[in-house]
């Protein structure tokens, strides 16, 4: 089956398989959040985006070959339930945005700032740090040498908008302001779109939002 990106809690994984690298996303937890397991074809290598919830679900996906890395996307606590117990099963380096580590309560090994790489074997990934939603909230960019970029946004971007910024004019104006320079400005429309929560998208099913997003103010 062609991957769709449709996935429930206690339901199996879909895999996006690339060239270089496997994109397995679950849904775990109470929130509907997703996880993403990132394979290096030429290596065996894993890294997690996000150890939400549900560990036994995660360290089932992850399997025997365990897991160098765990990247968590920002330090709201349901995106990192689980990351404790994982990281104590698989020995993970953690990462996270350097502005959100001190909210999460498993220490962060490598704290990411805008531009920084992430490697998961040979494989190459891109740290955007997005403030708004949280103060350091950071998305992930694979910019596939034989196809298009893929993009880990965390929840700071969504079908149909940016991020929840909880009532803030202020934060709603720099998360709409980073989100459209640092990943619409930079990244072209077929770029794939893996959130925290719920189904994928594009970046060109999104892009003649802009506008009305920042009208609407959320």
């Amino acid at each position: 089956m062609p991957y769709s990106g449709t996935v429930q809690v206690g339901g199996p994984a879909d895999v996006h398989e690339l060239r270089d690298l496997m994109i397995s996303k679950v849904a775990v937890g109470p929130m509907d959040n997703n996880a993403y397991l990132l394979r290096c074809r030429a290596t065996g290598e894993q890294l997690l985006i996000d150890a939400a919830n549900d560990a036994g679900t995660l360290l089932e996906l992850i399997g025997d070959d365990g897991i160098t890395s765990v990247v968590t996307t920002h330090r709201h606590g349901d995106h990192w339930q689980a990351l404790e117990e994982v990281v104590r099963a698989t020995g993970a380096r953690t990462y996270a945005g350097r502005h959100d580590a001190e909210g999460i309560p498993v220490p962060t090994d490598v704290p990411l700032d805008d531009g920084d790489t992430v490697r998961v074997g040979g494989v190459e990934l891109t740290a955007r740090h997005l403030v708004g939603h949280t103060p350091g909230s950071i998305c992930l960019v694979y910019d596939d040498p034989s196809g298009h970029p893929h993009l880990f946004t965390g929840d700071c971007l969504f079908p149909g908008g940016v991020g929840n910024t909880f009532g803030s004019a202020e934060n709603f104006a720099r998360l709409v302001e980073d989100v459209e320079t640092k990943l619409f400005g930079q990244l072209p429309d077929e770029t794939w779109v893996y959130p925290g929560h719920g189904a994928d998208t594009t970046l060109g099913a999104e892009r003649p939002h802009l506008a009305e997003w920042r009208e609407r103010g959320w």
